[in-house]
């Protein structure tokens, strides 16, 4: 009676596991694999197996949740999804903003922004987003002026004033960090700065404001938002839990919750 009994308990966990809700969730590393990872367990009580597949590009995820290769994805901010949609025809939604990783100006080679020297070389990044988001940066530090209008979609040619003439060379984001050495400064993307080793507070030289509209948000194809293990992504995702982690591994604001 006890081996039929072990027997049925194995079967009910066996058939408890089988029923849980695979989600998978693409990311870059850091932090937002680091944060899904934070939530696996929490959302396994749910029943809802998350599986936390890395990226090192903005490309491939995107493609991925597209597809249906993926359920969602975590990597991007708002201008960045909208400009891909309107790029490749897709149909990805912002499912929920869960951080803003402030953007900076690094330099290995001056300690003050105001050190730059005519002709300097800046690094910056080469999908049209995030170049926009750079060059808005540069030019909230004086050292540019973009034509009225360009916004979100400006682009070098957009520069209207040059003072110190400075040239851009047009990375793409992820070898940012690698070319520092190489370029008078470079504008990185925080994903890109954290893991290596780059603290924007620390080490940049003038950083994006606290009110920064670019959230990196959950992304998934249109209609899938409301689906129950989204749902409950989520509120894993908006919790204490993922908001004192985020403080405590963060403590300089490189990352900042917006929940």
């Amino acid at each position: 009676m006890k081996k039929i009994l072990s027997l049925s308990l194995a079967f009910l966990a066996a058939v408890a596991v089988n029923a849980q809700t695979v989600l998978k969730v693409g990311a870059t590393p850091e932090p937002h694999a680091e944060i899904l990872n934070l939530v696996k367990d929490d959302l396994k009580a749910k029943g809802i197996d998350l599986q936390v597949i890395e990226f090192t590009d903005y490309v491939t995820p995107n493609d991925a949740v597209e597809s249906g290769d993926i359920d969602a994805n975590y990597f991007q901010h708002i201008p960045y999804l909208d400009s891909f949609n309107k790029e490749r025809g897709y149909h990805l939604v912002n499912a929920a903003g869960i951080h803003v990783e402030p953007f900076a100006v690094y330099s290995r080679k001056i300690k003050d922004i105001k050190d730059l020297k005519k002709k300097a070389t800046i690094a910056i990044p080469n999908d049209p987003t995030n170049e926009a988001r750079a060059l808005l940066l540069l030019q909230e530090a004086g050292l540019i002026t973009l034509k009225a209008g360009a916004g979100i979609d400006a682009t070098p040619i957009d520069i209207k004033n040059n003072p110190l003439k400075l040239k851009f060379k047009e990375i793409e984001a992820a070898s940012l960090p690698r070319v520092l050495n190489d370029v008078d400064a470079a504008v990185i993307n925080g994903n890109y700065a954290l893991p290596a080793g780059l603290s924007a507070k620390r080490d940049g030289l003038f950083i994006e404001g606290s009110s920064s509209p670019y959230v990196n948000v959950i992304a998934v194809k249109a209609g899938s938002e409301n689906k129950p293990a989204i749902q409950e992504l989520i509120k894993a995702l908006k919790s204490q839990k993922v908001k004192d982690f985020i403080s405590k591994k963060y403590p300089n604001g490189e990352v900042v919750t917006v929940f």
